[in-house]
């Protein structure tokens, strides 16, 4: 029998990336193991030591090397030496541009055994995905310097909202909605931004007349901000530009038990087109190499990477993956510090293996 193998370019990144990518991988072979299919890995060293002896994040050429790829599989990136907008542009923003990975699929569930802050919410009560705009809105790299080390110096920043990387975003939301809980969320600002957000706006009503069955709401970003906090069990599907799916996905995070448990998918619109998965966290270079950060961010994405890839026995295995996760995170037995537990990287990944 002929079995399916899937193509991974694995890039483990800076700090724990490499720890957390080590841990997810093993989870991964077991599933794919278990449920009949195959994963072939190839290891890329790019990042932040690559940068301090090229002066560049990735090759010449890295993004013609990742094309053939069904997926990449990314830990994180950053290093406390190297600016951020450095490792942004020199990596993630180019392999989501060339590959035109139009959605961050972000989802935040608060799972059992998992404190939230705040107060009086149940098991799975916050169960919420934020899809955010992915490639251009208002980390579009538009703008530039002028008068540059002057008294008069101007920084210009343009957010670019074109109607077709509008609709396709909020089309794919509205897909999302109807396949979970018929209710989706947009996030505006209208009121401030008359022309980016009113376009936001306008085409947010326009696809929605094709979704008669999706209930609506539009909320001001500063007022979605505070009900992610006052009522967070009523949100379903989010659909947000670039900029605002960044701050409500990094608030979702923290009330739902934080960044070490926050996965991510960087969804091509083109299948063709490898998407990129990678946890929400950073590289958090203070604990890395101790043995000490989370895992479970990084095999959740794996997990959701797995039901990207589709088919009925990665499907099984995302499915399992995730239930295992549940099951350690449940038992309270196996949490590292970051969930209050005292667990290295390694038990709590072996906690999982174990349930899966």
């Amino acid at each position: 029998m002929n079995e399916t193998k899937y193509q991974l370019a694995v890039l483990p990144g800076d700090g724990i990336g490499q720890e957390v990518v080590t841990e997810a991988l093993r989870v991964l072979d077991i599933a794919s193991n278990k449920f009949g299919f195959g994963l072939e890995y190839t290891q890329f060293d790019w990042g932040s030591d690559y940068y301090f002896k090229n002066n560049r994040m990735m090759p010449d050429d890295g993004l013609e090397i990742l094309q053939p790829f069904d997926a990449i599989f990314l830990g994180a990136v950053g290093h406390p030496k190297i600016q951020d907008h450095i490792t942004l542009n020199g990596l993630l923003l180019p392999i989501r541009r060339q590959f035109d990975q139009f959605v961050c699929l972000r989802p935040s569930v608060l799972f059992e055994g998992v404190s939230s802050p705040l107060k009086n919410l149940g098991v799975n009560e916050i169960d919420l995905v934020v899809i955010r705009e992915n490639t251009e809105g208002e980390y579009a790299n538009v703008g530039g310097f002028q008068y540059k080390g002057f008294p008069d110096e101007i920084a210009i920043q343009t957010a670019v909202f074109t109607r077709k990387g509008t609709e396709r975003v909020i089309e794919y939301a509205f897909k999302l909605a109807m396949d979970r809980g018929r209710k989706l969320t947009s996030i505006t600002k209208s009121n401030a931004q008359g022309y980016s957000m009113v376009l936001w706006d306008e085409v947010f009503e326009y696809v929605s007349s094709r979704f008669p069955k999706v209930e609506t709401e539009s909320l001001l970003i500063d007022a979605a901000c505070m009900d992610f906090i006052r009522r967070p069990a009523e949100f379903d599907v989010v659909v947000a530009s670039n900029l605002f799916g960044d701050i409500l996905t990094d608030i979702a995070a923290m009330i739902t038990g934080g960044l070490g448990l926050a996965s991510s998918g960087n969804i091509a619109f083109d299948q063709s087109n490898p998407s990129m998965f990678e946890p929400t966290h950073g590289s958090a270079p203070d604990i890395a190499g101790e043995n000490k950060a989370n895992p479970v961010a990084q095999i959740l994405t794996g997990a959701m990477m797995l039901s990207h890839l589709g088919g009925v026995q990665a499907t099984n295995a995302a499915m399992s993956i995730r239930n295992a996760v549940k099951e350690t995170l449940k038992s309270g037995k196996y949490l590292t510090a970051d969930l209050g537990g005292n667990r290295s990287t390694k038990e709590c990944t072996d906690a999982i293996i174990s349930n899966l």
